[in-house]
């Protein structure tokens, strides 16, 4: 009998009081044994077990034995005892196939989380091995679908590129040689030395009068293929200019930077002309248009007009639509793809993961309302084993529901 009761009664009910409570004296030591061996007998990752694997068992122990040495007390005024026995008895086996659950279904959670971590470090160790893998095919597949998309119908790449590449070098030789002759003159109109950025400011001029220079012969070429005659002349009378100004300026400019190198080889015994020079700017540049034009100037004029037109670049289909380049699978996206099924799949057993935490503890916590309610009302609330969180979910809405029935009704 617990002490603080004992010095409220007095010494001739004390033998009735210890007697009548037989039953329940013994619980609290055993309480606090139970408590004391799982709570203090282990030390840190043993606490862990103690505490995961023993410490639910032990509460419904202990709650199962307070509400079964307590209905001994209600056992002389309950009717239908027969039935109030069988029920304790079915909470008792209840109780035992409850810790059983809760057992196993700690384990079985351990092993699904074991199970999904090795998957998903499966996925991402299969992806990094195909991101590898992609890694070091990168340079063959490049140049695979290069060439493929070389040889099928298409933009000039190669031509446009080797155009604009042309042209810069071109631009370079050019300001290279006219760089002397416009320091003069800058300097003879100004007075001043030419400004640092008179270098910079040549050669993009020149790099637009050189790319000027294929448009016209474009322009030319497409009047003389489509026999537009009024462009035709037009054309010719334009072009002509071009090359009077470039031949004037530019490869007469080269000319007189080898007429030296010729006086030489000659022993100064020829001194080429105005004539001669501009004869042989004029060949120069008849020479190095013609080559340049015939190799990659016709495939790659028409995409610089077009780009600074703004007009498409792929040719246009027989119903007016743009002609679409060929798709090319990206190497990632079936990775992707799986990992996204993968995920997709774990999300959609993420309730299965959510029963299989819960379940145990569900367990467990049943068990120990069961002895509750057939302690209250005679019969337990909870059918164990659960088998799925939506089935105590259900079970609840009953609970709040339930109500104690008059004795009457009960007997």
């Amino acid at each position: 009998m617990p002490e603080q009761i004992a010095v409220m009664v007095t010494d001739q009910w004390k033998p009735l009081l210890d007697l009548l409570s037989i039953p329940i004296a013994w619980i609290p030591g055993m309480q606090r044994a139970l408590l004391g061996f799982v709570l203090l007998s282990g030390s840190g990752p043993m606490a862990v077990v103690y505490y995961l694997l023993l410490l639910f068992p032990v509460l419904l122990w202990i709650s199962a034995i307070w509400c079964t040495q307590l209905s001994i007390y209600t056992l002389p005024f309950r009717s239908g005892r027969v039935d109030f026995i069988k029920h304790m008895l079915m909470a008792w086996w209840d109780a035992a196939l409850a810790v059983w659950m809760f057992w196993t279904g700690l384990a079985r959670f351990v092993m699904v989380i074991m199970g999904w971590v090795f998957e998903l470090g499966r996925l991402g160790l299969r992806f990094l091995v195909e991101v590898g893998r992609q890694v070091v095919m990168l340079p063959f597949t490049v140049t695979g679908r290069m060439t493929q998309s070389y040889f099928q119908p298409g933009i000039p790449w190669i031509a446009f590129m080797s155009l604009i590449v042309w042209c810069l070098l071109e631009a370079t030789i050019f300001t290279y040689t006219l760089m002397p002759t416009i320091t003069e003159v800058v300097a003879g109109i100004t007075g001043l030395e030419a400004p640092p950025y008179t270098g910079p400011a040549l050669f993009l001029f020149l790099f637009a009068l050189i790319a000027g220079s294929f448009a016209c012969i474009q322009v030319l070429a497409e009047a003389f293929k489509n026999r537009e005659y009024r462009f035709l002349v037009q054309a010719l009378v334009v072009e002509l200019f071009v090359m009077t100004f470039e031949v004037m300026f530019l490869y007469r400019e080269l000319v007189d930077a080898i007429t030296p190198w010729i006086a030489h080889q000659t022993s100064e015994q020829f001194r080429p002309g105005i004539g001669f020079t501009l004869t042989l700017a004029t060949f120069g540049w008849a020479g190095v248009r013609g080559m340049t034009w015939f190799l990659f100037g016709q495939y790659g004029t028409p995409p610089l007009l077009a780009f600074m037109a703004r007009r498409p670049l792929v040719p246009q289909t027989a119903e007016g639509e743009m002609a679409a380049p060929p798709v090319l699978q990206k190497w990632w996206r079936q990775s992707v793809e799986e990992f996204k099924q993968e995920i997709g799949w774990l999300h959609s057993r993420g309730e299965e993961l959510m029963d299989y935490l819960a379940l145990p503890f569900a367990h467990v916590g049943g068990a120990a309302v069961n002895f509750g309610m057939i302690l209250v009302s005679g019969r337990p609330v909870f059918s164990i084993p659960f088998k799925s969180l939506k089935e105590i979910l259900e079970t609840r809405e009953t609970l709040a529901a339930f109500r104690l029935r008059p004795k009457k009704e009960a007997a």
